[in-house]
């Protein structure tokens, strides 16, 4: 996948510089426009779903707004086409997390600050929960060093036996210890090297991204406030004539979130159980806040599974809590998940992790609001 991301960055660098003499006389044709009519919109590009209906309530009729996350995807792999990057760069404003769930936003922000296009991490200032040490680090590292010792051990009195017989008249017992250490480390540098690689690749790309922070704060109603005043504020910067709308939207937005915060808070506080079994441990900002304990299956990335030692821990706390269901995600189809639910005889439901809409989602209009409100609804089956 980093090669694939390379290539793409270079692919970009090179179509933006093509593109480059265009648009600076667009955007000098488009600033003395600006001048003249005040009621031209600005142009906004968005990642994961909250952020674009935030924008879109907060701009109201002063701005345009385009997710580019096409229906069901998933925003940790998400690559987007040079067609879609030379509309952000084309565009007033691109606005992303800068939490460390998209990726492609973080390679492509040098190649963009180039162009006049803004840019807001709109998770600037939010402190971002940290997680503990991936469980996959942990057996890596167990797992190299148990091979490792075991290795060095049986290396290092192979060669010493073998040593000691080729050399038996030449070299002294001295001699003898200082070569069998020697191959020892060679043989347990290598080997627990060749192991951690391996162990590691497959999960080399989701730590590139998260490293041990949660990125889903839009989750959080609270966070999500901040969220939305980032945004109001570079409208404002980028539009002050419009301040005025952008403040008064805002006013409503915060309200509506600080509602659906405290409704989190009355499910929680009298649901007869706390715990829930998730497809990716996305809710780590659902625990911090409302008490609520996730049982994982993957990791904050859902490409990151499982071991089998874990799968047999995860189906035994399942079935301490007596957990009836399984929780999967609108843009997340799991395997595992699925041999746990037979495993334990749970029933599924869903819970939208508001990355990215279905295209149903979008056929009823849903906003960040109703989708929440259902996912309420279906912690309140879970939970009692």
């Amino acid at each position: 996948m980093h090669t694939k991301s390379y290539l793409l960055t270079s692919m970009l660098t090179i179509g933006l510089l093509l593109t480059g003499c265009g648009n600076q006389e667009n955007q000098s044709t488009n600033a003395t426009e600006s001048n003249n009519d005040t009621n031209i919109k600005l142009e906004v590009y968005t990642t994961i779903f909250p952020l674009e209906d935030f924008t879109k309530k907060i701009g109201g009729d002063e701005i345009t707004v385009t997710s580019v996350y096409p229906p069901n995807v998933d925003a940790h792999i998400y690559e987007p086409t040079v067609k879609t990057m030379k509309n952000i760069a084309d565009s007033d404003l691109f606005i992303y997390t800068g939490a460390g769930v998209e990726g492609f936003a973080e390679q492509a922000e040098e190649t963009l600050q180039k162009e006049d296009v803004h840019i807001l991490k709109a998770a600037e200032g939010i402190e971002l929960l940290k997680t503990p040490e991936e469980h996959s680090h942990k057996d890596n590292a167990t797992h190299a060093e148990e091979h490792s010792h075991e290795d060095n051990a049986a290396h290092a009195e192979e060669h010493s036996h073998e040593d000691d017989t080729a050399h038996e008249e030449e070299h002294s017992d001295e001699d003898n210890a200082a070569h069998a250490e020697e191959h020892s480390h060679e043989g347990n540098a290598a080997h627990a090297e060749k192991h951690s690689h391996e162990d590691d690749a497959a999960h080399e790309d989701e730590h590139h991204l998260h490293g041990d922070q949660d990125p889903h704060v839009w989750l959080d109603p609270i966070l999500s406030i901040k969220l939305a005043e980032n945004i109001k504020n570079a409208l404002i910067e980028l539009k002050p004539e419009s301040k005025e709308i952008f403040e008064d939207n805002f006013t409503n937005l915060k309200a509506d979130l600080t509602a659906l915060n405290q409704t989190f808070h009355e499910t929680l506080e009298n649901s007869k159980t706390k715990y829930i079994l998730v497809s990716h441990a996305a809710y780590g900002y659902w625990q911090d806040r409302y008490g609520l304990e996730q049982i994982a299956i993957a990791g904050l990335s859902p490409s990151q599974e499982p071991s089998q030692q874990q799968l047999t821990e995860i189906i035994t706390e399942s079935e301490e809590h007596h957990l009836k269901y399984v929780l999967f995600e609108q843009n997340v189809q799991s395997n595992v998940a699925r041999v746990i639910q037979d495993e334990i005889g749970a029933k599924s439901l869903t819970l939208h992790n508001l990355e990215s809409v279905t295209e149903e989602d979008i056929k009823n209009n849903e906003d960040y609001f109703s989708i929440m409100e259902k996912n309420i609804e279906t912690l309140k089956t879970v939970l009692n």
